[in-house]
C-alpha cells in the first residue's frame, strides 16, 4: 500500500509535501556528523530533497547511495541530475542486498515513520554500517508535527515517529550505542552509533 501511495504522489511531491525551506535543510545537514569522503546511504531518498545537502558534506571524494522502494520517486530524484558519485537503487531497506559494513553513515531523512518493520530496518542498517559509524534519523519538523500530518492522511495514519523511550529501546535492541534524541519545536534528530 505505501509504495502505491508514494508512487501516485511522486509527480507533485516537491510542490505539495516536501520541505521547501532550504535554510531548514541546510541547518539539519550541518548537524550531521558526516565527513568529506564518506560513503553514505540515504534511505528513503524520495524525490531527492536532501540529496544536495548530503553531497555537499561528502564532497567529490565521497559516495552516496540513494535507496527508495518507490520507483517513481526515485526517477524524479534521478532526473534532477545531481552531480557526484551517486548510485540509485530501487529497494526497501529491510530487504536490500547491499554489502555489510559498507557505509560510514546512514541517513533516514523524512522516512523513518514509513518503515513497515522498524526494528528489522534498524537491524539491517546496523549491518550496513561500518563499526563505530553513525545512523541519523532526521526531520525538518518536530515529532508531534510529523505525527499530526500523518494522522490526517488515511493511507499513512499509523506511520508515526515513536515516543523517545520507544525509539531508544528499538535502537538499543538493534545494537546501537550513544543514542541521542533531539526533538525540537521545528526539527527532529536522532543519532546513534554502531559499536565496533
Amino acid at each position: 500500500m505505501s509504495k502505491e501511495f508514494f508512487n501516485s504522489r511522486a509527480a507533485t511531491w516537491d510542490e505539495k509535501a516536501a520541505e521547501r525551506d532550504t535554510t531548514r535543510l541546510e541547518a539539519m545537514a550541518a548537524r550531521l556528523d558526516i565527513k568529506p569522503g564518506a560513503a553514505v546511504l540515504d534511505v528513503g531518498t524520495g524525490t531527492g530533497v536532501f540529496v544536495p545537502y548530503i553531497l555537499k558534506k561528502i564532497g567529490s571524494e565521497g559516495k552516496l547511495v540513494c535507496l527508495d522502494f518507490a520507483e517513481e520517486m526515485l526517477k524524479i530524484a534521478c532526473a534532477k541530475g545531481f552531480r557526484g558519485n551517486i548510485e540509485y537503487i530501487c529497494a526497501d531497506i529491510e530487504n536490500c542486498r547491499l554489502p555489510d559494513k559498507s557505509f560510514d553513515a546512514v541517513v533516514c531523512y523524512s522516512v523513518f515513520p514509513h518503515f513497515c518493520d522498524k526494528p528489522k530496518a534498524l537491524k539491517k542498517i546496523g549491518r550496513l554500517l561500518k563499526d563505530n559509524r553513525k545512523l541519523f534519523i532526521c526531520h525538518t519538523s518536530s515529532r508531534q508535527a510529523i505525527n499530526d500530518i500523518h494522522r490526517s492522511v488515511p493511507e499513512v495514519c499509523d506511520h508515526l515517529l515513536p515516543r523517545n523511550e520507544e525509539m531508544r529501546r528499538m535502537l538499543a535492541g538493534a545494537g546501537f550505542k550513544d543514542i541521542s534524541i533531539a526533538d525540537g519545536k521545528d526539527d527532529y534528530l536522532v543519532s546513534a552509533r554502531k559499536p565496533g
